[in-house]
């Protein structure tokens, strides 16, 4: 199954439509309904009273300034000060709460596209780069919170100002209201007409973010092999070309945004023209007052210049429409390796695990594994051999059901592996890869990763249950034992004592298939026979698989596969397998 993010988005060339995202967010939002209600309220209440100050304003004008009845512009200049303080305590309230709610909706948010990603297979790994997948994560849904806790806000306060602005110029006077309102159907046109064109810019910005994200977690990941080879300038010159791509697209993306500032500008100014001009003549033949004048000029301004804040808001609204894009993609991933529906033991496999008629590819066209079969039997030692590239590893993959077969099945303990549940599956099957990836945190916290039925011991408690699996001697290999310091990357550890500890997690699990993929290979000669002779004691009936390519290390399997250009064939005795071996080394 392709996972690639980039060619499902694709693919779906701009499907999305703009309503989605905010009935996403208001999933996210959930019980949230009543700090949304009150929010709303206090926005109708904060623009709507800035709304009546024009229109009393007018009124004081015409009665009393021109009257010159100082009592009553007193008692407007009374009313107008409670009403833009009713207005002040409103706006504060609107702003207190949505803020909570967009942080609060920003901590969903990424809790769903986090929980997703741990959904997907490891395949969806190896197809995404984790820098860009670390920008969806915190930068995409933090243009998401922005827009919402920030933009939202502003946009439905502009929303209702306008409106409210709008039922004020054409009540107070239809024609020369009307005749305000004419340049905002220029800028509806403009808009709609834009977007688009603005959305793919911010969308290319966004892309390009993670891609630069991606570069830089995979420089600082290789850093010691950069060093190594004095390779500064190469990955120098990498960073430069994705820096200057993503200064290219930013650039782009800030044109594009603050496009429709200065165009909003126009028509504002064309519309508060239109006013002037009018309102002078309606005055001159006595159908307008100047109170009324100055407030349809105060109105026409409300109804306008939030348009130029909108032209920002619309930019940012389209940069929250990219954002929500790349985020959707992996929240409507569906993860191919599901739990089949229950299935009872086959009382006539014997096996306690059987590959019948595997197929399987990484990308859907190079044939990795073509028609293989053979099984294990409990409590058996089995080793794998083979050139490199000849399909060992994915043959272990597959056991432990990294991935599925494109066809075939493989069964598990008499049933077929896919309706295990994760949980089954991993108490049944230890894994210890070539490269064991360790946590930031002690050796104990390490060996105990996953552990359930161990989580709570003391360290005395541990030691005695290390000692039963007759492991207790590899923390010799640790300066302070259980309570040695590991730190992020565990670049203070060798590669060899990353195995051991990985050796005893997947030991102390107690499991009844384990596989060791190049487990020593980086472990000296003694720990190594430490190793076996720790192998031979663990229960009989635990079957081990063992992929190697040192002879002392398979020589005492019970059965040896050979495994080269997608067959899987037992090798018989070691000589013949060591015969195979170097053939299969020649012809690759």
């Amino acid at each position: 199954m392709n996972y690639n993010l980039y060619d499902i988005q694709q693919s779906l060339n701009g499907k999305g439509r703009s309503s989605s995202v905010l009935k996403k967010l208001g999933q996210l939002t959930g019980g949230e309904g009543k700090n949304l209600f009150v929010a709303f309220a206090a926005i109708i209440i904060n623009s709507g009273l800035n709304l009546l100050g024009p229109l009393l304003i007018g009124i004081a004008i015409d009665k009393y300034v021109e009257t010159k009845q100082m009592h009553g512009v007193l008692v407007y200049s009374g009313i107008l000060l409670i009403v833009y303080i009713v207005a002040l305590v409103a706006n504060y309230l609107q702003t207190q709460l949505m803020g909570a709610i967009g942080q609060r909706m920003l901590y969903n948010l990424r809790n769903s596209v986090f929980n997703k990603i741990q959904e997907l297979p490891v395949a969806f790994f190896n197809q995404n780069k984790a820098g860009d997948l670390i920008s969806r994560i915190n930068n995409d849904t933090d243009k998401l919170n922005q827009f919402f806790s920030q933009s939202l806000m502003r946009f439905l306060v502009i929303i209702v100002t306008m409106i409210g602005a709008g039922v004020f110029l054409l009540s107070i006077n239809p024609i020369l209201g009307g005749a305000a309102l004419i340049p905002g159907v220029f800028i509806l046109i403009f808009t709609r007409l834009i977007s688009p064109w603005v959305k793919r810019r911010n969308a290319a910005s966004l892309k390009s973010t993670g891609g630069m994200s991606g570069e830089i977690q995979e420089s600082l990941d290789n850093f010691k092999t950069i060093i190594a080879f004095n390779r500064r300038d190469y990955f120098r010159k990498k960073f430069d070309d994705v820096n200057q791509d993503n200064y290219r697209k930013s650039i782009d993306a800030g044109i594009a945004n603050n496009l429709l500032m200065p165009v909003y500008s126009l028509f504002t100014n064309m519309a508060q023209l239109i006013v002037l001009a009018y309102g002078i003549y309606l005055i001159s033949i006595g159908e307008f007052t100047v109170g009324f004048l100055i407030s349809f000029l105060s109105y026409t301004n409300r109804f306008y210049s939030p348009l130029r804040q909108l032209a920002a808001l619309w930019a940012s609204f389209q940069t929250a429409l990219a954002a929500w894009d790349r985020i959707s993609v992996i929240l409507n991933l569906q993860s191919d390796m599901t739990v089949e529906g229950n299935q009872a033991p086959d009382g006539k496999l014997n096996y306690i695990l059987e590959f019948r008629n595997v197929y399987f590819s990484y990308d859907g066209q190079k044939e990795i594994l073509s028609d293989v079969s053979f099984n294990l039997q409990r409590g058996k030692t089995y080793a794998f051999i083979g050139p490199t590239g000849g399909g060992k590893t994915t043959n272990a993959s597959l056991i432990a059901r990294l991935y599925d077969p494109e066809k075939g099945c493989v069964f598990l303990d008499g049933k077929d592996i896919r309706t295990y549940s994760e949980e089954e599956r991993s108490r049944k099957i230890g894994f210890i890869l070539q490269e064991p990836f360790l946590f930031s945190g002690t050796v104990k916290e390490n060996i105990l990763f996953g552990n359930v039925k161990y989580r709570d011991c003391t360290d005395d408690q541990l030691l005695s249950i290390l000692k039963e699996a007759h492991v207790d001697v590899l923390l010799d290999k640790f300066d302070d034992g259980l309570n040695t310091k590991i730190t992020s990357g565990a670049n203070t550890l060798s590669l060899g004592q990353k195995q051991l500890i990985a050796f005893m997690r997947a030991v102390l699990r107690d499991p009844e298939i384990l596989i060791l993929d190049e487990a020593t290979a980086n472990i000296d000669t003694v720990t190594e026979q430490l190793l076996e002779e720790i192998l031979k004691k663990l229960p009989g009936a635990t079957t081990c698989v063992i992929i190697a390519h040192r002879l002392n290390t398979i020589e005492n399997a019970d059965e040896i596969f050979f495994v080269n250009a997608g067959e899987v064939t037992a090798a018989g005795s070691m000589e013949h397998a060591m015969a195979m071996l170097m053939e299969g080394e020649r012809e690759s």
